[in-house]
């Protein structure tokens, strides 16, 4: 019981970031605007631990997290040219090549930076991450379905780089963002359906 506590309160702002971020997820996925400042609170939080744990890449990218989930915010409120609530919309195929190619200059800055001027112990994997999340997360900002499956395989890859850094409550909580972009992606593009259905 002991180690148990001792093991909490070593840990205690990756739990509290842990729980903030379940709340987050399934807002997004019950597509509530409430997920922004959840996502916000979340995403402070991790800049501590990835600080303390030497992923630069991730805490560069929950900072980024912070300012886009204002936008975000924003958008998901006034997204539309009318300045109404955004509606869900799928990807263009010239929209998914503009943004891989994005995501591939990020990689490629990230690990650069990472490997030259840094102590991360796995560069490549950290710039991997915050490739695909800063692409998955603008994605999230426009209520674009597709980004769950961006989130599906950086939340995968998550796991394992976390795994390897001992941050336990996280490999937990990317399971969890694993199945649960897959259900969410389920249910975006089934209220989609339902919608071209009505028309």
């Amino acid at each position: 019981m002991q180690i148990l506590l001792q093991f909490f309160y070593n840990n205690y702002i990756e739990l509290l970031g842990f729980l903030s971020a379940l709340i987050y997820i399934y807002f997004s996925i019950k597509q509530n605007i409430l997920l922004w400042p959840w996502g916000i609170i979340t995403s402070a939080l991790y800049v501590v631990v990835f600080f303390i744990s030497k992923l630069y890449a991730d805490m560069t990218l929950n900072i980024y997290y912070v300012i886009i989930s204002i936008y975000g915010w924003y958008s998901w409120k006034y997204g539309n040219n009318n300045k109404s609530e955004l509606a869900i919309s799928k990807l263009t195929p010239k929209t998914f090549i503009i943004l891989l190619f994005i995501t591939l200059i990020l990689f490629i800055i990230f690990s650069f930076v990472l490997k030259i001027y840094t102590d991360s112990t796995i560069p490549f994997g950290d710039a991997f991450i915050t490739a695909g999340s800063i692409t998955a997360t603008w994605m999230l900002t426009r209520k674009i379905l597709e980004q769950w499956l961006f989130w599906i395989v950086v939340d995968f890859i998550s796991m394992a780089i976390y795994f390897y850094k001992e941050l336990y409550f996280t490999v937990i909580l990317f399971a969890v963002y694993t199945v649960l972009a897959i259900i969410g992606y389920i249910e975006w593009k089934k209220e989609i359906q339902s919608k071209l259905q009505i028309q």
